[in-house]
């Protein structure tokens, strides 16, 4: 009874979001996300306060349900990932007049993603000095030990054998279809590159022959314009996406693990707080409104932040650019796709920064300038090598503490408040991607205003 009175408040909070947005057609998406959010928050807190002490199976059999609408989003959102991709980079390639403009775009893109790394790894040691965050008061539980030992055989199997001239090897792709299927941890720099071949190709195509290159670039356009429609409808179902994630989020947080290490989730969120002002100033430096950029991305941050995945939010991420900062859809799509898996500022850049810093002197390393200059070059070259093993926040870990000669056991102590980090994090990397792309087409001069939506 308890199980269905859960499912049924759900089910009538998400009935009245739906009839939000039929009947209240005039107001934005931001809007009704933002609406969303704070339902599902004060549900989840409701929830975990009513069941957390005395029936914790009752939170976990409702979730299960409200997972069909949560995780259901979270996979049409993937659904839609590689073809949007694929169909993106390979139209932005093929609309180019020369190589030149592909190789400057994409370099921008990437050394924007790099660079804000970079910051992002000075900012989390400032903080963590600030903080003066250590790692002596950890203690490992059996979850914690089960964890490490697993990190250690994903190290031994995984990174040891990992060589640089490997990772960029992987990056190519094989077999295409397999990339398209996201088989691989690599499969998205894959589609990217079977995409700029496929264009380029369509390039050399309308050279030779015009009447058959104009047939094809024809149906290029045509095949992004079906798969763009394909994403307005997904991206529509946002508002009851992130209230069913915002739900699950709230009544599962674990309050105890946040307690315990209270003061290294403050540290992580101020870091990824002062990354976002960051943010906010580059853009602002080409000619954007510090204030109207956060105000644009509100949508796109909330299900970022609620539903923890960077590639999900490809479709989102490359929307916003197009639709809120007049970023061409060419950039746009390099930007998304790049920063899906190099230089993620939350994860690549602050996290194993902060890790580093928090265990350096329990091994007697002093934190000196060498040191720290160090650490700020491996996060950010690292930040590409993470693309190579998978991505995340525990992989960019794992390649930089033991380059920096430190033990990882700190990663599994920090195994029950990862989920309430990492929320920050995946919004913080979606923030710095966009960061990328908006500033690449200030640069260039390529923004265009005309297709900016007024709402």
């Amino acid at each position: 009874m308890l199980l269905f009175l859960n499912v049924s408040i759900f089910s009538i909070l998400l009935l009245g979001l739906i009839y939000i947005h039929f009947h209240y057609k005039t107001w934005t998406l931001s809007r009704k996300v933002f609406i969303a959010l704070v339902a599902g928050l004060l549900f989840g807190i409701i929830l975990q306060i009513i069941y957390s002490a005395n029936n914790p199976a009752i939170i976990s059999q409702s979730v299960e349900w409200f997972n069909i609408v949560g995780n259901g989003y979270v996979k049409l959102l993937q659904m839609i990932v590689m073809p949007l991709i694929f169909v993106s980079i390979l139209s932005a390639v093929a609309k180019l007049h020369d190589a030149a403009s592909l190789g400057k775009i994409s370099s921008f893109v990437i050394s924007m993603l790099l660079l804000t790394t970079l910051i992002a790894a000075i900012v989390a040691i400032i903080v963590s000095l600030s903080f003066n965050l250590s790692a002596n008061e950890l203690t490992s539980g059996i979850q914690e030990q089960a964890r490490a030992i697993k990190l250690q055989e994903i190290k031994s199997n995984t990174l040891d054998n990992l060589s640089v001239p490997a990772m960029l090897l992987s990056f190519l792709p094989s077999n295409p279809f397999q990339d398209l299927a996201g088989l691989r941890s690599t499969s998205i720099m894959g589609v990217v590159i079977f995409a700029i071949f496929l264009g380029i190709a369509a390039l050399k195509l309308l050279k030779d022959n015009q009447e058959q290159g104009a047939t094809l670039l024809s149906g290029i356009i045509i095949l992004q314009q079906w798969i763009m429609k394909l994403v307005r409808m997904v991206i529509q179902l946002t508002p009851y996406g992130v209230f069913a994630l915002m739900v699950k989020m709230s009544a599962t947080s674990d309050a105890k693990s946040m307690l315990s290490l209270g003061l290294f989730i403050i540290a992580s969120y101020i870091a990824i707080l002062i990354m976002f002002i960051i943010h906010g100033v580059l853009v602002m430096l080409v000619g954007e409104s510090f204030i109207g950029y956060f105000k644009k991305i509100t949508t796109i941050m909330a299900f970022a932040f609620t539903s923890r995945s960077s590639a999900a939010a490809i479709p989102l991420n490359i929307q916003t650019q197009e639709t809120r900062f007049g970023v061409p859809n060419s950039i746009a799509s390099f930007s998304a796709s790049f920063g899906a898996i190099i230089g993620q500022n939350g994860c690549a850049g602050i996290y194993p920064a902060m890790l580093a810093m928090m265990i350096a002197p329990t091994i007697g390393i002093d934190l000196n300038l060498q040191f720290l200059v160090t650490l700020v070059f491996v996060v950010t070259i690292s930040s590409i090598g993470v693309a190579g093993v998978g991505g995340g926040a525990t992989y960019a870990a794992l390649i930089v503490l033991p380059i920096m000669g430190l033990p990882i056991e700190l990663v599994a102590l920090l195994i029950s408040i990862e989920p309430i980090i990492d929320m920050g994090r995946t919004a913080l990397n979606v923030s710095g991607t966009m960061t990328s792309g908006i500033v690449t087409a200030h640069l260039l001069k390529q923004i265009n205003k005309n297709q900016i939506e007024q709402n």
